[in-house]
């Protein structure tokens, strides 16, 4: 690489209702290529910005990360302020950094946060709604929680796995093998309810669909062990639906 070029890294939050998800579309508002245009008018040139994953259309993000090269020498805090100031209010950059010449958003990346809130009460207030799923059936959360921990550990999510998540003909790599250290549900208040689910990486829409799935359990459609079959089945068709985007976020990213 030239080392004229600098390598900066954003930290990014966002809303994700207006948009069509993470990833850049030719007829389609996403929030990478609203960041690209406006990084395009500060550097006076394209500049591909990459990001740590792809979120669905959608889906929230509070830390996402991102990182691009340029041999601008617009410091961080001005293409932090700059980047602001043009991009809309549900895209704030919340940090820019300078990053080593070998940084890369996506596979430096060690692991993730993601957060996916249900609102369990009988009315749901209307600013919530673009923010968590509202479910008003009566959900068993022992249960929830003991399907919970059959995903803690080394396990082959296959049965989570939405096509496109992963090129299925490349035989080296992991596979669908994931590792995650924390799968929990806790009850916040009266109304709410929280999944936290952190690990090595995860495929694509795999925490929509374990939660979708989750949720019949809560339903009592799904025993537990009938989802330890499922999980152990690595197979997408005996999981459940996935849950619809509004209620999940993107918490943090690790390096």
């Amino acid at each position: 690489m030239d080392h004229s070029y600098r390598n900066l890294r954003l930290l990014i939050a966002y809303d994700g209702t207006e948009f069509s998800g993470w990833q850049r579309q030719k007829n389609a508002r996403t929030i990478q290529g609203d960041i690209e245009a406006c990084l395009k008018r500060m550097a006076g040139k394209e500049i591909s910005l990459h990001g740590a994953g792809r979120t669905d259309a959608g889906v929230h993000a509070e830390g996402m990360v991102a990182h691009f090269k340029t041999v601008r020498s617009t410091s961080p805090k001005e293409f932090l302020h700059g980047l602001n100031s043009m991009l809309p209010r549900s895209i704030r950059i919340l940090d820019v950094n300078n990053a080593t010449e070998n940084f890369h958003a996506r596979f430096s990346a060690t692991g993730k946060q993601y957060r996916y809130t249900i609102f369990n009460g009988r009315i749901q207030p209307p600013s919530k709604r673009l923010y968590s799923l509202h479910i008003k059936d009566s959900l068993n959360l022992k249960q929830m929680q003991e399907c919970l921990k059959q995903l803690v550990g080394t396990h082959d999510f296959s049965s989570f796995e939405n096509s496109g998540s992963r090129d299925k003909t490349n035989s080296s790599g992991r596979g669908a093998v994931r590792t995650l250290s924390i799968a929990s549900l806790t009850k916040i208040d009266e109304n709410y309810l929280v999944f936290e689910f952190i690990g090595d990486g995860f495929l694509r829409q795999m925490v929509r669909n374990l939660v979708g799935t989750i949720l019949e359990s809560g339903r009592g459609r799904l025993s537990v062990d009938t989802f330890r079959k499922v999980l152990n089945a690595k197979d997408r068709n005996l999981a459940a639906a996935a849950a619809p985007p509004q209620g999940l976020s993107l918490i943090k990213v690790f390096y």
